[in-house]
């Protein structure tokens, strides 16, 4: 009896151990059953992104540039934040391009039309590059952006298409209260000041003498008098009706050109201002594009946008070739709007109120000598410069990358 006990005990727990083997190795093929589904799913994505066809697109960029170093990105320094070091991440992040790439933008042919400098905000900058053309690709690379940086709309474009080389002409905007064209003898209160239709003639009048072909070299610090590319083509340069914000009147200039030198339209609207307000005389835009060195003072950079690329030789090409479709964004025109009513006028009217650029940079205008030699305006320069720069921001820079 003792015996039979024993041997029904040890038959039991035989099928207990063999039970819980069995349990132990459905656990572990559970586990692995998972881990192999897990590392699938993965391959999935992984799959998924490489069957994703990479294709080579622009995108049409909006950003406020307050806080940020320019645009162009400069890899292995995270000192200064720039514009494009958000874009990349984003489109790592979203996986519209691996990881790599954002180290070495070469490998996505990545290209900005207009290298906007420190505070320059714009509306429209377009950048090319190739991107895995992944489902919803706007609403992700958005997702993973600051509000004041949006991309708002995408083309596809030719393999070879570069969007600095490719584009005929950029518009740039310069908002600037319009106390700036005060007379120097007369006591203004900016909040009062309102800008008359004589002066506002005055000041159009001035701005259409830059249009045409002329030799700029005054107005930037990199070429010399007899330096080819020192001459541009202004197409058009004019300043709208004045409007109130923030009891402020402002108003907005406007200029196109196929190309800007660093600081050239800073120093355009510089040079009328200083003539408006009586500090230099008209004829001084005329005696600038000689060979003589001319003292011309540079305006503060709060209130550069960049409002448009034009792209018209490469849309007569492709625009209608049935595959392509025309850089134009006439439907992206009200978003383009509403980005700079929420994030770009609000930023440099703020701006302007605190910390007073304009007005400051107005007190060094007496300062210049705009019939110095070159030696006299070393010495006002060095006086002005901080003054001049007290925003932080510098002009514009389409070629010099």
């Amino acid at each position: 009896m003792a015996e039979d006990l024993r041997t029904a005990v040890a038959s039991q727990t035989k099928r207990l151990s063999s039970s819980r083997e069995v349990v132990e190795r459905l656990e572990e093929n559970g586990h692995q059953n998972k881990r192999l589904k897990r590392d699938a799913d993965e391959e999935d994505a992984e799959d998924q992104n490489k069957k994703s066809p990479k294709r080579k697109i622009v995108l049409l960029m909006a950003y406020s540039g307050k806080g940020y170093h320019g645009m162009q990105r400069n890899v292995g320094s995270s000192q200064f934040k720039t514009i494009e070091d958000d874009l990349v991440s984003a489109l790592v992040q979203s996986g519209c391009i691996p990881e790599d790439h954002g180290e070495d933008m070469k490998k996505m042919s990545f290209q900005r039309c207009a290298r906007t400098d420190k505070g320059v905000s714009a509306a429209g900058q377009i950048v090319s590059l190739k991107v895995r053309l992944i489902d919803d690709i706007l609403e992700k690379i958005n997702n993973h952006l600051p509000s004041h940086i949006r991309i708002l709309g995408l083309k596809r474009v030719t393999g070879g298409f570069n969007s600095k080389n490719k584009c005929d002409a950029r518009t740039y905007s310069y908002m600037l209260p319009t106390f700036a064209f005060a007379h120097k003898d007369h006591d203004v209160q900016e909040e009062v000041y309102r800008l008359d239709r004589e002066t506002l003639e005055k000041v159009n009048k001035l701005l259409a003498c830059y249009k045409g072909t002329h030799n700029f070299h005054n107005f930037t610090s990199q070429k010399g008098p007899r330096d080819p590319s020192a001459k541009r083509y202004i197409m058009e340069m004019y300043c709208g009706e004045p409007f109130v914000r923030e009891n402020v009147e402002f108003a907005v200039i406007k200029v196109k050109g196929q190309s800007f030198m660093m600081h050239q339209i800073r120093k355009m609207i510089g040079l009328v201002i200083a003539i408006v307000k009586g500090y230099a005389a008209e004829s001084v835009i005329e005696r600038s594009w000689g060979e003589e060195k001319v003292d011309v003072p540079k305006a503060p950079g709060l209130g550069l946008v960049l409002e448009r690329v034009h792209f018209e030789k490469y849309n007569r090409r492709f625009g209608n070739d049935g595959l392509h479709e025309p850089l134009e964004w006439t439907e992206e025109e009200e978003k383009i709007a509403v980005f700079k009513e929420q994030y770009i006028y609000p930023t440099i009217i703020n701006t302007e109120r605190e910390e007073k650029s304009m007005a400051n940079w107005l007190n060094t205008l007496s300062i210049h000598d705009f019939n110095s030699s070159a030696v006299g305006m070393q010495a006002n320069n060095k006086n002005s410069k901080n003054s001049s720069d007290l925003e932080g921001s510098d002009g514009c820079d389409d070629d010099s990358d």
